[in-house]
């Protein structure tokens, strides 16, 4: 979609189209569970980091606060009390241990009780506890001269009494507190950032084996038959999948009784509809042939009608029949190898007293020749032997009944056995079909306006369904496209064969 587009958009419509881009059109189970599995990864890792760096930095202090008190207690041997004053004197050795660190800086600063400085640096921060400790150790975070420090400190007192004497305070800058806690950190960081794309791939493992049994009950529903109903075995199925399966199961049971109600009820419906018919028209035909020889016009017209409309009766009984056999060929009929050439001719000869009844010229041809055949590998249709007579019948039939008498009716098989390819066709000398109908013949029941010839609209949607189950193409074209008054019509019908 063009952005341009759905930002010129009124609002409505405009989040229509934002949701329409951002909504999945098929949800997957594998990146459902993907997502529930890895988002709360992905979001604790950060947490993990923060609280790695906070342990980080409490692991750094503990070894340099107790390095800072160590050093705090060993300055408070230097403080001495002379006469009522606090002196503190550092010897040469003791200066030069403060130095020592090539890190960090120390500070250090003696006060006495009344606040007056005794040595050390003067831009010491005083604590901020307004009531003083004497003899506890305390720690506290500061800045001296724009450094952050840690610092040390306590109120010394003399003997046994409670009252401070003096103040002694320590800092370290924390050069080295930081460099151990971003060690930790990385120790800690860089094995993470190996584990998490490691765990990202184990999981996604993990689903791909997981899901193997869904895949695999794909596979098995995929390579069924069209006409296996057979329930789905359950053996191998998850236990989570197999309440589905048990579904499916039961819609194939109910199916196949639905399918096996349908076979009854066609084999029911031939019996029930064709032979009271059949009866019917015998009936009808006895009657007339038991008329006097000057019967009464009117007795002689209804018997007519009574049998041409149990012909018709019949014809259309038997269309619908065919009809539903072919919408039920996919689930019911067997397919096997069929001889499209010895199917066509078979039914060319049973329909060859029809079209001499109607003064047709009714032909038969193979292409090309069969002695041209005879080296070439034998073709093969894979589908229903029944069906396939049927749809070359109704076709011929068709065109006997669209023929004008003494016109000329043709089917012919065209075989590529290379190639692999077979075309029934068959042609007429009839009034042909216009261009505009030929996709509506094809429905149930629709007949071409004008033709004045008896039918029942079911032909041509026998054989479009049978082409539909046999994978095959059909077209209609004319057979005479330069004569206005009898153009005819070539229906072919293009089957893939397979040789053997």
């Amino acid at each position: 979609m063009d952005w341009g587009t759905a930002l010129k958009k009124s609002p409505p419509e405009a989040r229509a189209s934002w949701r329409s881009l951002l909504r999945r059109e098929q949800p997957s189970l594998f990146g459902e569970i993907l997502d529930w599995m890895l988002t709360p990864l992905l979001l604790l890792w950060p947490l993990s980091l923060g609280l790695t760096w906070l342990v980080a930095q409490g692991i750094a202090n503990r070894p340099y606060d107790r390095a800072l008190e160590f050093t705090l207690q060993a300055l408070t041997q230097f403080v001495a009390v002379d006469q009522g004053r606090v002196n503190f004197t550092l010897t040469p050795q003791a200066r030069e241990l403060l130095r020592a660190d090539d890190i960090d800086l120390v500070f250090y600063q003696v006060r006495d009780a009344s606040g007056r400085l005794i040595a050390g640096d003067p831009a010491f921060p005083a604590p901020a506890e307004s009531a003083p400790r004497p003899g506890v150790v305390l720690l506290r975070d500061d800045v001296i001269r724009d450094d952050e420090v840690r610092v040390a400190y306590t109120w010394l007192v003399r003997g046994g009494s409670t009252e401070p004497l003096a103040l002694l305070q320590v800092a370290e800058t924390r050069g080295k507190r930081s460099k151990l806690a971003t060690e930790i950190i990385k120790g800690v960081m860089v094995p993470q950032f190996i584990i998490l794309p490691l765990a990202v791939l184990l999981v996604w493992l993990a689903l791909v084996h997981g899901i193997r049994p869904l895949s695999e009950l794909e596979r098995r529903i995929r390579s069924r038959r069209p006409d296996d109903l057979s329930p789905i075995d359950p053996h191998g199925v998850p236990q989570e999948v197999a309440p589905l399966v048990a579904s499916i199961n039961d819609l194939l049971q109910r199916l196949t009784t639905t399918l096996s109600n349908q076979k009854r009820f066609l084999a029911d419906a031939a019996h029930q509809l064709k032979t009271p018919l059949a009866g019917l028209r015998l009936q009808a035909e006895m009657a007339q042939q038991q008329l006097p020889a000057r019967p009464g016009e009117d007795i002689e017209r209804t018997l007519r009608q009574i049998a041409s409309s149990s012909v018709r009766a019949t014809h259309t009984v038997n269309q619908l029949l065919a009809l539903a056999r072919a919408e039920a060929a996919g689930q019911a009929l067997p397919r096997e190898a069929v001889d499209l050439i010895a199917v066509a001719r078979q039914v060319v000869e049973d329909l060859v007293p029809l079209a001499l009844d109607r003064g047709l010229d009714l032909g038969f041809e193979t292409l090309p020749a069969a002695d041209v055949l005879r080296g070439a590998p034998p073709l093969r249709l894979w589908g229903n032997a029944v069906l396939l007579a049927e749809l070359v019948r109704n076709l011929t039939d068709n065109a006997l009944r669209y023929t004008p008498r003494g016109g000329m009716v043709t089917v012919r098989v065209l075989s590529d056995p290379w190639g692999g390819v077979q075309v029934l066709q068959i042609e007429d000398d009839g009034p042909g079909i216009a261009p505009s109908e030929r996709e509506r013949v094809l429905a149930p029941f629709y007949r071409t306006l004008g033709t004045n010839v008896e039918g029942s609209g079911l032909g041509l949607a026998i054989v479009h369904e049978i082409v539909r189950q046999h994978g095959a193409m059909l077209a209609m074209e004319d057979t005479h496209p330069h004569r206005p008054q009898r153009r005819g019509l070539r229906v072919s019908v293009r089957f893939q064969a397979a040789a053997g």
